[in-house]
């Protein structure tokens, strides 16, 4: 790892994916601009996060891997991001709710009566990606193979594996194309699939290829929503007070949701190119340069929020980063919360408490992700059974 006067370091290191929490806390406070191969230069402060993130001019995020809009620089972001940001309104979240609710009712019944769980495999992960099949209008039951993408994409991004990259991407192009063109053909189906296939910019459709980046983009991110909602979990199975105050005041989840994960966040990073010759916590970084905007540090940067390891309710969240900030905020945002005040919400209506079935601690993913691989769980039921 880095000292003060190398600016080099390795997020693949040993001594990193055992605790990457605490690896970049050490890399913010002992080297807060560092350069890697994997990740380019990372940045570690939360003032250097936002400073990036709020100069699109200079931190750009334009790709030819990414035709909309997450791969893209103003004005086009904004002119292809608007026609997106009704898909995640308020009116269709409240639409979507019900369902979201009943997937994660028919997976934690069986769970609850049995006492126990796995809760990565018998609930997040299924959960997460069968909530996001049934929003986009595919069938639930191909949410392990969403759930296989996710994890593919992350290893390739993590050995930096560019032909299981480009395979993955190809299989996700040929899925979504054949739902396109099923959409095409029957005219009567009115889903997610079919509105993207009327969703025009500069009156013209949008592309499959311009449809298919858009999709995959939600995807991965609600792969970040199944490693949130294991984070959120194994906090609260080790805080028993928290449980029932949450279940005592479930207005209160949404927040909680947020101050956890911003101790202890799912995404490690995001990723920017220099658009000219910058200079950062000292650093000299050139034009065309890689750099690597640090969430999880930066959400736990003592600069920014006081005592960060400390999940506080009355936190302002003004300086959560948990969902990005600037023009490339999550555009999902509205569905992540939903899902994952669900998925926390029906789990406390369902019991009086759980807690850890193992002692050591769970196992971890590594970079992109910093989720559970593994989270056993005992539940004990709500003496009323669940409360709607």
């Amino acid at each position: 790892m880095a000292d003060d006067q190398d600016p080099t370091w390795n997020p693949r290191d040993a001594a990193v994916l055992m605790d990457q929490r605490a690896a970049y806390d050490e890399m913010r406070e002992q080297c807060p601009v560092a350069h890697s191969e994997l990740l380019g230069w990372s940045l570690f402060a939360q003032d250097d996060v936002v400073r990036a993130v709020s100069d699109p001019g200079t931190y750009s995020s334009e790709t030819k891997r990414q035709p909309i809009p997450n791969g893209m620089d103003p004005p086009e972001h904004g002119i292809y991001r608007t026609p997106l940001e009704p898909f995640f309104s308020a009116e269709r979240m409240t639409a979507f709710e019900p369902r979201s609710r009943e997937i994660a009712s028919n997976l934690l019944d069986p769970a609850v009566e049995r006492g126990a769980i796995e809760a990565i495999d018998d609930f997040v992960n299924p959960f997460a990606h069968q909530a996001l099949c049934a929003f986009m209008g595919w069938p639930v039951e191909d949410w392990n193979r969403i759930s296989g993408w996710t994890h593919g994409n992350q290893e390739a991004a993590f050995w930096q594996d560019r032909d299981a990259g480009a395979d993955l991407a190809r299989e996700f192009a040929t899925y979504v194309n054949a739902m396109l063109d099923d959409r095409r053909a029957n005219t009567s189906t009115d889903d997610l699939m079919s509105e993207l296939l009327h969703t025009t910019v500069h009156d013209e459709p949008l592309s499959h290829e311009q449809i298919v980046s858009a999709l995959r983009t939600w995807t991965a991110g609600h792969g970040t929503v199944a490693a949130a909602l294991g984070i959120v979990i194994r906090y609260l199975a080790d805080h028993v007070e928290l449980q029932d105050r949450l279940r005592a005041e479930p207005t209160l989840v949404d927040h909680a949701i947020g101050e956890i994960l911003r101790t202890d966040g799912p995404l490690v990073a995001n990723n920017r190119t220099t658009t000219r010759d910058v200079e950062i916590g000292g650093r000299k970084i050139g034009s065309g340069e890689r750099i690597s905007l640090m969430w999880i540090s930066a959400n736990r940067d003592p600069a920014a929020n006081a005592q960060p390891d400390r999940v506080d309710l009355h936190r302002d969240n003004a300086t959560n980063l948990l969902f990005g900030s600037g023009i490339h905020r999550c555009l999902g945002e509205p569905l992540a919360r939903l899902n994952l005040r669900v998925g926390v919400g029906e789990l406390l209506r369902r019991t009086a408490r759980f807690e850890l079935a193992a002692v050591e601690e769970p196992a971890r993913h590594h970079y992109p992700s910093n989720g559970l691989s593994t989270l056993p769980v005992r539940l004990m039921p709500a003496r009323t059974g669940p409360q709607r």
